[in-house]
C-alpha cells in the first residue's frame, strides 16, 4: 500500500514536470508571433504610404487594408486609407476610416482638417453633377475643377463628368486629353473608350472614333451605349456615302433623299453636317430648286462661315430665285476670297449683269407682252394701251394718264424698232433710247409749256394710220 502511494506520487511530480517544460517551450513561440503580426502590419503601412506616393491608390488600399487586419489598432493605416478612400471619391468609406483614426487618436488637427476637405469634396461633386444636370456647364466645371479634383484627384468619377463637361462645351481637344490620362491608368475603362470615340466623332474624325468603339465593344459586346454609337456611325457614313455615289451617277433626287436622311440622323455633328448641307446645296443648284438651295448653303455657312464654296453655291441659288443683289453680294465676297477662281469670277459677271438690267424699265411688262411676241402683237398692244391712256380720255387724272402714255411711247420706241429692241434683249445699255424711259432729256410726247402739238409716229401716224392731235 505505501509502495503504491509512492508510485503515485512519483508519476504525478513527472507530469508536472513535463507540464512545465511545455508551457516553458510555447510561449517564447506565442510572443513571437505577436511580435512578428505587429512588424508585418507596420511593414504593409510603409509599403502602402511609398505607394500613395506613386498615385497608384488601387493597390495602396490593398495594402492598408493587410495592414489593418494584421492590427486592428493601428491608427496610421486608418488614416491613410481614409485619405486613399476620399482621393478616390469614396466618401462615405473615407468618413467612417477617419472617425475611427480619431477615436484611436482624439483631436488629431492634420485628421480633422482631412475630414473637412472630405465634406467639401463629397458636397462639390454633388453639386457639379446637379450643375451638370441642370445645364450649368461652366458652373459645374468650376466645381469639379477646383474643389473635387484638388482634394480627390483619383476620383473616376469626377474625372468622366469633366470629359462630359468639356464634350458640351464642344471642346474636344480638351475632351481627348484628358480621357487619355484616364485611359493610361486603365486602357479598357469602357466609359473612357465611349467618351474619346465622341470627341473624335464630333471632329469628323470617325475613322479614329470607330476605333474606340470597337476597342470598348471587344471588352463588352453588350454595352448599350457603345453599340447605340458605334452602329449609328456606321449608319451615317452609309447614307454619307450613298447620297454622293448617287451625285456620281446623276441620280440627283435620290441624292437629296440621302442627304437630308444623313443630317437627320444628328443634327447636333456639325463638322460632317458641314459637309452635308454644302452637297445638297449643290445638288438643289443643279435641280433649279433656288430656294431650298439658298437655304441649305445657309446652314453651312452658319456653321462655317468661310467657306467659300458654300458662298459660291449660294450665288448661284440666288440667281435661280432672281435674287440678284443677293447673288452678287455672295459671289463679290467668294471672289474676294478666291480672286484666281475664274468660276466665280463668271458667276459674279452674271449676276451684275442680271442685276443691272432689273433695275432698268421692262418695256416687255409695260406692254404686256411677252419677250417672244411678234411685232404686229407689239403694235396691237400699244394701240389698245395708247388708246386706253389718252390723256383727252382720262381728264379726271390727267397726270397719271400722261406718265403712263409716256412710259408706253418709250416701250414701243424700243420694241416696235427691230434693231433696239436686239441690242435691249442683249442687256445692252440703252437707257436713254425711246420716248421719255421716265428719265430726263428723253421724248415727251406732249411738248413744254402745255402747248398742243400734233404727235406722229415713225411711218405716218399712229400704228394703223390713226394721228393723234393734242
Amino acid at each position: 500500500m505505501a509502495r503504491t502511494c509512492c508510485w503515485g506520487g512519483l508519476t504525478l511530480l513527472i507530469l508536472l514536470l513535463h507540464c512545465s517544460v511545455f508551457i516553458t517551450q510555447q510561449l517564447p513561440t506565442v510572443s513571437a508571433q505577436v511580435d512578428s503580426e505587429l512588424g508585418d502590419a507596420a511593414n504593409l503601412l510603409k509599403q502602402a504610404t511609398d505607394i500613395i506616393k506613386t498615385k497608384n491608390y488601387g493597390d495602396a488600399l490593398g495594402y492598408l487594408n493587410d495592414a489593418i487586419e494584421a492590427d486592428p489598432k493601428l491608427s496610421e493605416a486608418y488614416r491613410h486609407r481614409a485619405y486613399v478612400l476620399r482621393h478616390l471619391c469614396r466618401y462615405e468609406e473615407s468618413d467612417l476610416n477617419y472617425k475611427k483614426f480619431l477615436e484611436l487618436k482624439p483631436g488629431t488637427v492634420v485628421a480633422e482638417k482631412e475630414l473637412s476637405q472630405l465634406v467639401q469634396a463629397q458636397n462639390a461633386l454633388n453639386l457639379a453633377f446637379n450643375s451638370f444636370e441642370s445645364g450649368d456647364i461652366d458652373k459645374a466645371l468650376e466645381y469639379i475643377d477646383k474643389v473635387v479634383l484638388v482634394f480627390s484627384p483619383g476620383c473616376s468619377k469626377a474625372k468622366l463628368l469633366k470629359v462630359k463637361l468639356l464634350l458640351a462645351k464642344n471642346d474636344y481637344s480638351s475632351a481627348i486629353s484628358e480621357t487619355g490620362y484616364i485611359l493610361k491608368e486603365n486602357e479598357n475603362n469602357l466609359d473612357a473608350l465611349l467618351l474619346r470615340g465622341r470627341a473624335y466623332y464630333y471632329l469628323s474624325d470617325h475613322d479614329v472614333a470607330l476605333r474606340h468603339f470597337q476597342k470598348g465593344l471587344r471588352s463588352d459586346p453588350e454595352h448599350v451605349e457603345l453599340k447605340k454609337t458605334y452602329f449609328g456611325l456606321k449608319n451615317l457614313l452609309k447614307k454619307t456615302k450613298s447620297a454622293e455615289d448617287n451625285v456620281e451617277k446623276g441620280k440627283l433626287r435620290l441624292a437629296v433623299e440621302d442627304f437630308k436622311a444623313a443630317l437627320a440622323l444628328d443634327p447636333s455633328h456639325t463638322a460632317h453636317n458641314v459637309h452635308l448641307h454644302l452637297g445638297l446645296c449643290k445638288v438643289l443648284v443643279k435641280l433649279g430648286r433656288g430656294k431650298d438651295a439658298v437655304n441649305s448653303c445657309s446652314e453651312a455657312l452658319d456653321i462655317d462661315g468661310e467657306l467659300i464654296e458654300a458662298l459660291t453655291q449660294r450665288g448661284e441659288a440666288k440667281l435661280l430665285i432672281e435674287d440678284w443683289e443677293g447673288a452678287v453680294d455672295d459671289l463679290k465676297n467668294a471672289g474676294q476670297r478666291s480672286p484666281q477662281d475664274m468660276h466665280i469670277r463668271e458667276a459674279l459677271m452674271r449676276a451684275e449683269k442680271s442685276l443691272k438690267l432689273s433695275k432698268r424699265k421692262d418695256w416687255y411688262k409695260i406692254l404686256g407682252v411677252s419677250r417672244t411676241s411678234s411685232v404686229a402683237e407689239i403694235k396691237r398692244a400699244y394701240k389698245k394701251l395708247a388708246l386706253q391712256w389718252h390723256p383727252d380720255k382720262n381728264v379726271d387724272n390727267r397726270e397719271e394718264a400722261e406718265a403712263q402714255f409716256r412710259e408706253i411711247a418709250a416701250a414701243y420706241e424700243v420694241l416696235g424698232d427691230e434693231d433696239k429692241r436686239v441690242r435691249y434683249d442683249r442687256g445692252e445699255d440703252i437707257e436713254d433710247m425711246g420716248m421719255g424711259g421716265g428719265g430726263g432729256g428723253g421724248f415727251n410726247p406732249f411738248g413744254a409749256g402745255g402747248q398742243q402739238y400734233t404727235f406722229h409716229f415713225e411711218g405716218g401716224g399712229f400704228p394703223g394710220g390713226f394721228g393723234f392731235n393734242f
